[in-house]
């Protein structure tokens, strides 16, 4: 590489490296500092582990995160194929209205399931009316499920969809023909085939219900996820300390995720390919 290739290199990569370190290298940095600045020094950042509070948060976050991608994943590879493979009357609308929670920010999402299943909500009329009774589910496990899932099933099935369109029918023929039953077809086919999208989908997916926040904040009365006990240590308690500590080990867990699935996803597309 000579000067004159050198020099349009820097020129190239020097406003992708200085917004990098501006709004992430220095930020994270000055975050790790903050978490090892209490008197406990980095010891701070087993309190996660140690704290029953805090570690009660970690394992509600971490397996209403994994039940949301489990299922987001199972319905929209079902709806994903479905859509890809069938053209009828109203299937753009369809789509149309299925991504459309991707325009919503998360306190809006939260106030749809409060109408949903909150003291006043669709849910809890109708079941006053039938049973003299009324469900509530909005501020429990149950309402930031259904509001997750919400803002989850868009994202990954778009991303479905583009895999199923690259999808070879002439593989399930050769499969049937072969004798194979549909579950098996799917099984050896169609999954292994949508394998790649699903591993980044569903990272992406439980990365996001990892760190949601707007709709944690509306809806999350009985019960703690990190976001919100990030929110509480840090304007409640003014534990800058521990929001620091906990802000960390919830990015490590998010991009641990990412990277696992982007390393997994890369081998199978070489493989694939």
């Amino acid at each position: 590489m000579n000067r004159h290739e050198y020099r349009n290199l820097v020129i190239l990569v020097l406003p992708t490296a200085i917004v990098c370190i501006a709004f992430f290298i220095l930020p994270m940095a000055k975050l790790v500092m903050i978490g090892g600045s209490g008197e406990r020094g980095l010891v701070a950042y087993l309190d996660i582990l140690t704290k029953p509070r805090h570690f009660e948060s970690l394992i509600a976050t971490l397996l209403l995160s994994i039940l949301v991608t489990v299922t987001a994943l199972a319905v929209a590879t079902i709806s994903g194929l479905f859509l890809e493979r069938n053209r009828f009357r109203g299937r753009g609308l369809l789509i149309s209205m299925l991504t459309f929670p991707l325009a919503f920010p998360g306190v809006v999402i939260g106030f749809m399931v409060i109408m949903l299943g909150g003291r006043q909500g669709l849910v809890s009329e109708i079941s006053k009316a039938v049973t003299g009774d009324k469900i509530v589910f909005a501020y429990s496990i149950v309402g930031l499920f259904v509001g997750y899932m919400y803002f989850s099933i868009p994202r990954v099935i778009l991303t479905i969809m583009a895999a199923a369109e690259k999808l070879d029918p002439a593989l399930e023929e050769a499969a049937r023909s072969l004798g194979a039953p549909q579950w098996r077809v799917v099984l050896d086919v169609i999954l292994p085939a949508l394998k790649p999208g699903l591993i980044a989908s569903g990272a992406i997916c439980f990365a996001t219900s990892m760190g949601a926040f707007g709709t944690a904040f509306t809806l999350a009365t009985n019960i703690d996820v990190l976001p919100m006990t990030i929110y509480t240590e840090f304007t409640l308690n003014a534990n800058i300390v521990g929001a620091a500590t906990l802000s960390i080990v919830l990015g490590i867990i998010t991009w641990t995720a990412l990277y696992i699935a982007r390393s997994l996803s890369g081998s199978n597309a070489v493989a694939a390919g």
